[in-house]
Parts: structure tokens; sequence; C-alpha cells
């Protein structure tokens, strides 16, 4: 899929695999937390739930960022688009915060 700098991404058929398998149990998560909210299931309860999808969501980034910097990343510097430097930096600045 192309976003509006018409790039699009490299994803292996198994990494994408695991990405969506990876995002489908954090949905689950997400929406069992809303349960425990639902049902006022003691706060100490559901802040670890919402750690134990914060940790997924990271292992997500993490395994995604890894990707990018291996094919898109270095692709494009190998093209002479230094650019992308800049936009990982602001890239994983969003994801460190």
């Amino acid at each position: 899929m192309e976003n509006e700098n018409g790039r699009s991404s490299h994803h292996s058929h198994k990494t994408k695999s695991d990405l969506l398998t990876r995002l489908n149990r954090i949905e689950g998560q997400v929406r069992g937390i809303k349960g425990l909210i639902e049902k006022d299931t003691y706060c100490d309860d559901v802040l670890n739930q919402i750690a134990a999808v914060q940790s997924a969501l990271n292992s997500v980034g993490k395994l995604l960022l890894t990707q990018h910097m291996k094919t898109c990343v270095v692709e494009r510097i190998q093209e002479g688009d230094h650019e992308v430097i800049e936009e990982l930096m602001k890239t994983m600045g969003k994801l460190m915060k």
C-alpha cells in the first residue's frame, strides 16, 4: 500500500503475517481491557493489562523498525536519498516518547 509519498513497504510474507498476528492479539487485549473497565475491575489489574498492551505494541514497533531499516532505509540511502535519515530520526523520536 502506497502512502502520500508514493512509497510502499517491503515486508516479506512472513513478516507481514507476524505483524498481523501480533496486532490481532493486541486488538483482543484492548477489547479485554475495555471489558475489565465495564466490569469495574480493580484498577491495578487494569493497569497491568495496559502495560502488557504497551509492551506488545513496542515489540511490534521494534520488529517493524528493524525491517524498515534493513530494507527501505538502506534502499533509499543507496539511491542517494539521505533525507530518509532525518525521517527515521523523527520517527524514532516518536517511538521513544
